[in-house]
Formats: structure tokens, C-alpha cells, sequence
């Protein structure tokens, strides 16, 4: 095999056979292939796309370019939950729980913060004492033990698509939906789960802008995933509105508490239910709807609850924090964001509220950046909000009130007030699973 002939025949349109694939991956993972000629491959995938065998293919080649996760050690049917990233999205604390207390086993490993997008292991370590990096044993101990784990990467998953991603990252060929299908599902097989909900943003806070472009991307997803044997389906859930009130790692697991508790946003824990509900479908524990009313029961009788509570526990948090989550440690200063003009909301840039809760020390800014706890917003008025000059929209949270005045300008940059009430957007646009796509969920 010659890199230069499978670029030329990527370019040319054609189609790359599994071994040839296999081969690439291989090679480029050992060092034999260059990153200009691996860079010019993907450039020939953007424009020319891959079938639905090539990129089958191609993810099984890069899932198994590194270790591949056994979770034969967890007892019962794991089913994981995988969001292509969002504003205010703390949802894995709250359906982990509500899956775990339905039966179900939920082995996660979940990732930091990336850009204006929040990371549940940093949301998790702002839980005094609270450990996210478990080994194996401990990990399986953990959910055998309690329903349910979350974890950070670790060991040698995928080192293909690390450097693919590299790659993608500085030659434009980011938004690639094959590449970004192969990206994600590589990842989600070689973590082992037996099936895998796929919870796909879209709008203004999401990497895929349009439904149309989420629900391919969706569909590329689940084909894989049923491909490779693992029960797999999709929501695409709308981020053109920040998810929930709280943006911040602290102040979202304090929300995620508050909704297991019965006391969440309705949008968030309308989101959630669904969530949960899917995942229990694909883990078999009947009909989607008569799932959806587990789910909503296992808020309504606690159950949820205490299985976060076990799980913080299990892994040394001080579980304190969650029976009462005023013991949380509070941010020094605060910020009233008030409304400028009188009318409607009429859009909120997702991605700019998320960007400024990173701006008050909320994510990171450097890759060696310091993560404050304390730091965020929460969102008093949302998009069809009527408002009055001088409303709260927002208060911001930060240990250093010298922060405030570009966030401020940013949250004020993202929120758009206008004389009209806007239409009413969908929490969830669409189902895909491998029977096809059900648009009106």
C-alpha cells in the first residue's frame, strides 16, 4: 500500500476497501505515514465524503488502534449516553442516576471542558474530595456497587483519532460528517458499552448549526454504532437556548441536584426524562413511553437521587454536598446583567453565554488554565421572556470582579432584544434510530 495512491483515489471518488483502510490507520498510528499526506486524505474525505462501509471501516480501524474497553466485569446491560456539546448541558448527572435506579448499568467516561462548552469531570471535581480517575477495578466496583460511574479518559483509547483530530483541527476539515461520525463512535466502541444514546446539539450553542446537518450527522452515527452490534439511537436536542439556568461547574451540579430533586427548569428536566427514557429503551426495559415514566418516577420517588449520592460517595466525594447543596462553596463577588431596552428576547447566542461563563474563570482559557469552581451564570430571563429596561437577564459569579466588564459585554452581545415575541423552538427536534427518523418526538 502507498498513502499517495489511497489519497488519489479519495480524491478521485473512489472507495477504499476495509483492509486498505485498516492499513492506513495502522501505519499513520506508527509513525510510517506523514501528517501531510494524512492531512491531504482528509482533505480529499471533506470534499469527496466516505461511504457508509469506508467510514465503518475507518472507525473500527481507529476504535481499535488502542486498548479496547472490557466491561464483561459489570454485571447487567451498560448503556452509555454521548452529547456532541453544549451550554449548561449537566444532563449526564442527572440520567446516570435516573438510568442507574432503573436497572440499568451506566459505566461512563466522560471529558473536561473544550472551548465554550462545560466538561462533566470538571462539574464533578468541584464535589469536595470527589475522584474521576478510578482504575479498573475500582471503576467496575463502582458501578456493581452503586448502579453507576463516571470517569475521566483514561489509558489508551483511541490514539488514532487524537492525532486525526490534531490534524483536523488546523487544516479545516473539522466539519467533515464522516470524520466527525468516526471521531465520536470510535471513541463510544472501544469504551465497551452494549448500546449507546447519541444526544446531538443543535443551533446557535452546538457544533452542527442546523437540524438538517444534526440529523445527518445522527444518522451517520447510528449506523455505526448498529454496524458494529451495539444498540444504538440518537435525540437532536435544541442548544440555540442555553440548557437549563446555570452555567458553571458548580452551579450545574447544584441545578442537576436541585432537578433529581424535582425542583429542576422545566426545559432541563423535560430534556432529561427523554434522555433517560431512550437509554432505557435501548437497554431493554420496555416500550419507549412506559420508559419515559420510569424515568419520571425515579425522580418522583428519590431513587435517583440516592444513586448520586452513593455514587459521590463511592468515589470519595463528600456526599454532604449533595443532601445539601448550600454547603457549596459560594463566589466572592456577583453581577447583576440588567436588560437595556424594554421588548421580547428574541434569540440568545448559545455559544457567546458560554464563552462568558469562561471569561469569569468558569473554563479554560489556556490548556493550563485554572478552573474557578464558584464561577458562572445563572440566567434569570430566557429567550420569549418578556423584559423592561433595568431587568435582571443574568447574574454572574466570579472571584475576581475585574472579569465582569468583558463578560458582561459578551452576555449583552448575545442576548437579542427585539419588539416581537419569537415563535416557540422544540426541546427535541427529532428521533433517529436505525428504523429511520421520527421528526415530530
Amino acid at each position: 500500500m502507498r498513502m499517495y495512491d489511497l489519497i488519489a483515489k479519495k480524491r478521485n471518488g473512489e472507495s477504499l476497501t476495509e483492509a486498505e483502510i485498516n492499513d492506513m490507520i495502522k501505519e499513520y498510528v506508527a509513525g510510517n505515514i506523514p501528517d501531510y499526506q494524512m492531512s491531504a486524505f482528509l482533505m480529499a474525505v471533506y470534499f469527496r465524503g466516505m461511504t457508509e462501509e469506508e467510514t465503518v471501516a475507518m472507525t473500527q480501524a481507529v476504535a481499535h488502534s488502542g486498548d479496547m474497553v472490557d466491561l464483561s466485569g459489570i454485571s447487567g446491560m451498560k448503556v452509555d449516553k454521548h452529547s456532541t456539546g453544549g451550554v449548561g448541558d449537566k444532563t449526564s448527572l442527572v440520567i446516570g442516576p435516573i438510568v442507574a435506579a432503573c436497572g440499568a448499568k451506566v459505566a461512563k467516561m466522560s471529558g473536561r471542558g473544550l472551548g465554550h462548552t462545560g466538561g462533566t469531570i470538571d462539574k464533578m471535581e468541584s464535589i469536595p474530595g470527589m475522584r474521576t480517575a478510578l482504575t479498573q477495578e475500582e471503576f467496575f466496583n463502582v458501578v456493581n456497587k452503586t448502579g453507576l460511574s463516571i470517569v475521566g479518559q483514561s489509558g489508551n483509547l483511541a490514539p488514532a483519532d487524537k492525532k486525526l483530530y490534531a490534524l483536523r483541527d488546523v487544516t479545516a476539515t473539522v466539519d467533515s460528517i464522516p470524520l466527525i461520525a468516526v471521531s465520536i463512535m470510535s471513541k463510544k466502541l472501544a469504551a465497551g458499552n452494549d448500546s449507546i444514546l447519541l444526544d446531538v446539539k443543535t443551533g446557535s450553542g452546538a457544533f452542527m448549526k442546523t437540524v438538517e446537518d444534526s440529523i445527518a450527522l445522527a444518522e451517520e452515527m447510528v449506523k455505526i454504532g448498529e454496524n458494529a452490534g451495539r444498540r444504538t439511537a440518537a435525540l437532536i436536542t435544541n442548544m440555540d437556548i442555553p440548557l437549563g439556568n446555570n452555567i458553571g461547574n458548580s452551579l450545574e451540579v447544584i441545578e442537576a441536584v436541585n432537578t433529581l430533586k424535582g425542583n429542576g427548569p422545566e426545559d432541563f428536566t423535560e430534556v432529561c426524562v427523554n434522555l433517560a427514557g431512550n437509554m432505557l429503551f435501548l437497554a431493554g426495559a420496555g416500550e419507549i413511553e412506559e420508559c419515559i415514566e420510569k424515568a419520571k418516577t425515579a425522580i418522583a420517588d428519590g431513587s435517583a437521587l440516592e444513586r448520586l449520592v452513593a455514587m459521590v460517595d463511592a468515589q470519595g466525594g463528600d456526599a454532604d454536598y449533595i443532601r445539601d447543596t448550600e454547603k457549596f462553596e459560594k463566589a466572592t463577588h456577583t453581577f447583576d446583567v440588567l436588560a437595556e431596552k424594554e421588548g421580547y428576547i428574541v434569540s440568545m447566542n448559545t455559544e457567546s453565554c458560554g464563552i462568558a461563563s469562561s471569561m469569569l474563570g468558569a473554563g479554560r482559557i489556556t490548556i493550563d488554565s485554572e478552573i474557578d469552581f464558584t464561577a458562572g451564570i445563572i440566567i434569570h430571563k430566557k429567550t420569549g421572556a418578556k423584559v423592561v429596561k433595568g431587568d435582571v437577564l443574568a447574574t454572574m459569579y466570579t472571584t475576581k470582579p475585574e472579569l465582569f466588564e468583558a463578560a458582561v459585554k459578551r452576555y449583552h452581545e448575545a442576548v437579542v432584544i427585539g419588539d416581537e415575541k419569537p415563535k416557540e423552538q422544540p426541546l427535541i427536534y427529532a428521533r433517529v434510530t436505525k428504523d429511520g427518523v421520527l421528526y415530530s418526538y
